[in-house]
């Protein structure tokens, strides 16, 4: 589903409504310049979101130099941020890796955020692209990952990983490959050890979905 939107500067713009995303967190890092597309220069800024618990989720979000001034300080502030969910694949190591993060459509500044609001929400309507991986923890916990293709106009897509817990586990385990597939939750940063020799680990993180509801939608379907 779509709906043209006219920007400021008078363009009409798609905005893609299978994939949206808002953060609310203190900004903890200054911007780094991450690519240029003709001639608009975009940053990569980390946003520290709170959860439920007493744990806090790193995010990392991309921001044309159009929406702000990129040469500014702006550790500490609170801001809201509305967007997408991307990623693209980064050559490293002799392989692809996939690199996600939250692009960036509108960014708010704010002298605080209520306790009560949801600080960390996605929807993405999208593709079974790999057959989901079930599991149980040691501790008896059930999960099963998801990775969803999202489209994009002009035939990109958004290659997003999912994680789901409990019931929803074992619902997601019986995908097919190729089904819709509708996803509510938030996005989490993960840190784990990646091993890069036999004596050498190294520390990482992982983002992805943290799916707290999901569906396969019924398909508007016409006998012949």
């Amino acid at each position: 589903m779509q709906e043209t939107l006219k920007t400021k500067n008078g363009y009409h713009e798609q905005v893609i409504e299978n994939n949206q995303v808002t953060v609310m967190g203190e900004i903890v890092s200054e911007f780094s310049f991450s690519h240029e597309i003709f001639g608009e220069g975009f940053y990569m800024v980390d946003i520290q979101v709170a959860r439920l618990s007493e744990s806090m989720d790193i995010i990392p979000v991309m921001i044309s130099e159009r929406l702000l001034d990129v040469n500014g300080d702006y550790r500490g502030m609170m801001v809201v941020v509305n967007g997408q969910f991307r990623s693209y694949n980064r050559h490293e190591e002799h392989k692809n890796k996939l690199v996600l993060s939250v692009f960036a459509r509108e960014i708010e500044f704010v002298e605080e955020i209520s306790e009560n609001i949801k600080t960390n929400q996605i929807f993405l309507d999208g593709y079974v692209c790999k057959e989901p991986v079930y599991r149980k923890t040691p501790l008896g916990r059930e999960i099963a990952d998801l990775l969803l293709a999202v489209n994009r106009p002009y035939g990109k897509s958004d290659y997003i990983p999912c994680i789901c817990w409990g019931r929803n586990a074992r619902y997601a385990s019986n995908f097919e490959v190729g089904e819709r597939c509708l996803v509510w939750g938030r996005i989490q940063s993960r840190e784990y050890m990646k091993k890069i020799s036999e004596e050498e680990l190294e520390k990482r993180i992982a983002y992805e979905v943290s799916v707290s509801k999901l569906e396969l939608p019924e398909e508007d379907t016409e006998e012949l």
